[in-house]
């Protein structure tokens, strides 16, 4: 089973290093999941190909978080 299945709404999403970045809005589509707003109101999308596991009701991924934030989009990924 795909770990996309474990993502659920208002789970954390976890950086490498075991901080929270972010919070699952929703997975959009079976490739990404859309990000709860930050505080700006934007809404952003990360691959779940960073996903390492959905443990502990949480969303954990393979990179430190202050990356993550500099790499997620605040556009869908292309499929």
């Amino acid at each position: 089973m795909s770990l996309s299945h474990g993502i659920l709404p208002g789970m954390p999403v976890i950086c490498s290093q075991g901080g929270q970045f972010a919070t699952v809005d929703h997975m959009e589509g079976s490739n990404q999941i859309k990000l709860q707003k930050d505080e700006n109101g934007q809404h952003h999308y990360i691959p779940v190909s960073w996903v390492t596991a959905t443990d502990n009701a949480e969303v954990t991924v393979d990179r430190p978080g202050e990356q993550a934030m500099q790499e997620w989009s605040t556009t869908p990924l292309p499929n």
